[in-house]
């Protein structure tokens, strides 16, 4: 496993992060124990989470998986690089959810304890509060990072603007700031490469892809339908997401098969390709799930494939970055 920068920082991660939001609520609590183990073996240290997975309000089910995971010992936390998010409602009050300073620092403490752990190395927003200055929002996260609660302070589901707002508020601190975003971005989503890429790079900030195959949509979809194989890009919204697509991802799967690799590796190999991209996250059911996201890197994409799927899958505006995507 060659390991990658976070960003700017001198913090070596894995160039996949392990997803847990499926810890809990769909894979049993051993299973899951079992998954984190292989990751660690595989080479895999950088987890994320966040307080509201699990999907019961104020349980952190997710993060309590993760905790009980961590109490085994032998090293367990040390050798992982753990990430987890506030901002979703965690009780009934109005200042149980937000980026308020006050929640930020009381979700801060009930993740820790819910996770077994002293500190949080990266404390990510998981999404964007406008009503809450960026001042307040920093004060709250610098004195987490003085107590050594957190390391390091990341965003997700931000527009770029909000990077850029962010990032020069915690400079008007001398705070470190933004080390990461996450947010959706994979071949059928590209919008983030219009605003939210280049302001990333711009400040090096590393990004962080979520859903990198459109929920299954690219690990090839079709072929498993065909084969009684699918599961939830057959199902729900993945099964519409497929079948509103079909004659793409037909010519997608072509393109995987005539290069010679798994549509899922191609997919994941794409993403490492892109500028900013630190890791996209993987979050996988079982260990089968999680050894099948370990070919992507393997495969090496040239300038002529690259082309090809623009082609296939154009990005947004067909131009690159704003404002040449849309302006002369």
């Amino acid at each position: 496993m060659e390991y990658v920068n976070l960003g700017r920082t001198g913090l070596k991660v894995s160039p996949l992060c392990l997803g847990t939001m499926n810890f809990g609520p769909i894979t049993s609590e051993a299973d899951s124990h079992t998954i984190m183990d292989a990751a660690l073996e595989r080479g895999l240290n950088f987890f994320d989470t966040a307080d509201v997975y699990g999907w019961q309000r104020g349980e952190g089910i997710t993060e309590k998986v993760l905790g009980t995971w961590f109490a085994k010992g032998e090293g367990r936390r040390d050798a992982v690089v753990l990430a987890t998010k506030a901002y979703g409602p965690m009780g009934d009050g109005p200042n149980d959810r937000g980026l308020s300073a006050r929640h930020l620092i009381a979700a801060c403490e009930a993740s820790l304890k819910r996770m077994q752990t002293d500190y949080i190395d990266l404390y990510q927003m998981h999404h964007v509060e406008r009503s809450t200055p960026w001042e307040e929002i920093w004060q709250a996260m610098d004195l987490l990072v003085s107590q050594g609660k957190i390391r390091y302070v990341g965003s997700s589901n931000f527009a770029g603007w909000h990077l850029v707002a962010a990032q020069e508020a915690a400079n008007r601190r001398n705070s470190l700031g933004l080390v990461s975003e996450q947010g959706l971005y994979n071949l059928m989503a590209r919008t983030v490469e219009l605003e939210v890429l280049p302001a990333a790079e711009a400040y090096g900030i590393g990004f962080l892809p979520w859903s990198p195959l459109n929920g299954g949509a690219l690990s090839g979809a079709l072929r498993k339908i065909a084969e009684g194989k699918a599961g939830r890009s057959a199902t729900g919204p993945g099964n519409e997401r497929v079948e509103e697509n079909r004659e793409q991802l037909a010519a997608w799967e072509k393109f995987c098969e005539e290069f010679g690799h798994d549509p899922a590796d191609v997919g994941l190999a794409w993403l490492l390709t892109r500028p900013a991209v630190t890791a996209p996250i993987v979050g996988p059911r079982t260990i089968e799930q999680l050894d099948s996201t370990l070919g992507c890197l393997d495969v090496q994409l040239d300038d002529e494939q690259l082309d090809k799927l623009d082609e296939l899958f154009p990005p947004v505006g067909k131009g690159g970055p704003g404002p040449e995507a849309w302006a002369w």
